[in-house]
């Protein structure tokens, strides 16, 4: 027998997914949204949506309130506990993933009218701020879940998930003018270059770029103001003496043109 010098693999079919058994292929997030945040009006349309569901409707929406206040992920938010969080200062210990910086947020006072409740009402009682009926933290599949729902039952023409939560805190901060350092700092980013993306999208630099009729009138208005009264005239105001009574007389006797008056120079001089 000769020895064997290539050796073939044949290639199996790839199961389709007509059986159900394998899902299809992810499309990509620019063919699902035109971007990757929401705006402040639509994360309060999306609180307000929560907070109609259900008998969960105040847990959901306390969720997605510090999601969005302190740029929580999807495992950061589960993971919260009630000692991370100081009800009387009114504090809040952020523990960070992906090798992120901890730091302590303060909490405003919806936050803590929110956490209140959420601990007075939580049944069964739980270490975890966010649980289920088993006392266990909730699952990010399960919030990923719940967040599209929500967004779904608000009337969102796209598909919502946590993390556009988080984009919304950071590109709220940067439209706001907090300095890029500041903003690293309270969203955990271990490299600045995960920050610049937010200030690189916030529209303030670019308010100047083109100016309205409104703008070019109140532009004109300030140098009118600024100017001195001499000049704030709408053409050349020139006042001259009148030319005497000697030179006036002998020029209409003899019937030549009176002279000039002083300030007429000529062009040659």
């Amino acid at each position: 027998m000769p020895p064997i010098r290539y050796l073939r693999v044949a290639r199996t079919a790839r199961p389709k997914p007509v059986n159900g058994t394998v899902p299809p292929r992810r499309r990509p997030n620019a063919a699902l949204r035109t971007r990757e945040h929401l705006t402040p009006d639509e994360v309060e349309q999306l609180i307000a949506a929560a907070t109609k569901r259900g008998r969960y409707g105040h847990r959901d929406a306390t969720l997605l309130m510090l999601a969005y206040r302190h740029g929580l992920r999807v495992g950061e938010v589960v993971a919260l506990r009630w000692e991370q969080v100081d009800l009387k200062a009114g504090l809040l210990h952020v523990a960070r993933l992906k090798r992120g910086f901890p730091s302590t947020h303060p909490l405003r006072g919806p936050e803590l009218r929110a956490l209140r409740r959420l601990q007075r009402e939580q049944e069964p009682v739980s270490p975890y701020l966010f649980s289920s009926e088993r006392r266990g933290p909730l699952t990010t599949a399960g919030v990923r879940k719940l967040v599209a729902r929500i967004g779904q039952e608000a009337g969102f023409s796209f598909l919502v998930h946590p993390h556009m939560l988080r984009h919304a805190c950071g590109f709220k901060l940067a439209n706001e003018g907090h300095d890029t350092r500041s903003i690293q700092q309270y969203l955990g980013h271990r490299n600045i270059t995960h920050t610049v993306r937010y200030t690189e999208l916030a529209p303030g630099r670019f308010k100047d770029f083109w100016k309205d009729c409104q703008d070019r009138r109140e532009l004109s208005r300030k140098h009118r103001s600024r100017m001195s009264p001499v000049h704030r005239g709408s053409g050349p105001q020139v006042h001259a003496s009148a030319p005497t009574s000697s030179s006036s007389n002998s020029a209409a006797g003899l019937g030549l043109r009176p002279s000039r008056p002083a300030f007429f120079f000529s062009r040659n001089r």
